[in-house]
């Protein structure tokens, strides 16, 4: 079946989209006001884009009004901003953030969540997250009805009994978005396969 976006509207279109590009991390983004007030938001339009340097991408929708959301106003004024992810046990925490607070309320302190101060940024992490990234703005990017960031990471901050000697990730199970409206999955069911060279490729098929 062949579906083409032109003759469809934006809601199907998006609905089609976040059906199909599964699953998606979730980017828990903590951001700052001009009162110093953390805003708190999730997002799945979400990604890592580069290794060297450390770059993610993230695109906020703009509000009803066609203008950047709170999330994006914080980080183009400030600069910085903290990506949370989002495991399990904070799932409720994380569905609450998403409604439509007024600005200047902290859906943080709503959800009963804690700041954290970051090491290298002013925005507070999530005190509660197994794991966040502390991120100053590169650039920024009008895209349609969205905004493109691209964050450097400059920290990490991650649970000491997650982690090892060697930087491997033991026991980080995050959730993940699936379609749109409301659908989700686990992380828990994982396999393991080696990649195969083109040699040993070459070797089984002479």
């Amino acid at each position: 079946m062949q579906i083409d976006p032109a003759t469809h509207s934006k809601s199907d279109n998006y609905k089609l989209l976040t059906n199909l590009v599964v699953p998606r991390p979730i980017a828990w983004v903590t951001s700052l006001d001009r009162e110093g007030v953390v805003n708190l938001a999730p997002f799945s339009f979400f990604n890592a884009i580069g290794a060297d340097p450390l770059y993610l991408l993230i695109s906020l929708g703009l509000n009803d009004a066609g203008e950047p959301k709170d999330t994006a106003r914080n980080i183009l004024a400030r600069g910085e901003f903290v990506v949370n992810l989002v495991t399990e046990e904070l799932f409720d925490a994380m569905n609450l953030s998403a409604a439509d607070f007024p600005a200047g309320e902290s859906e943080l302190e709503a959800a009963g969540l804690h700041p954290a101060l970051s090491t290298k940024i002013a925005v507070p992490r999530i005190a509660e997250a197994q794991a966040s990234m502390e991120c100053k703005l590169h650039s920024s990017q009008p895209l349609g009805a969205n905004v493109l960031i691209i964050g450097e990471v400059v920290m990490f901050d991650v649970e000491s009994r997650l982690i090892d000697g060697g930087l491997d990730l033991h026991g980080y199970e995050p959730i993940g978005r699936l379609g749109s409206p409301s659908a989700y999955c686990r992380t828990h069911d994982r396999f393991n396969v080696p990649r195969i060279g083109y040699a040993q490729w070459r070797d089984t098929h002479d």
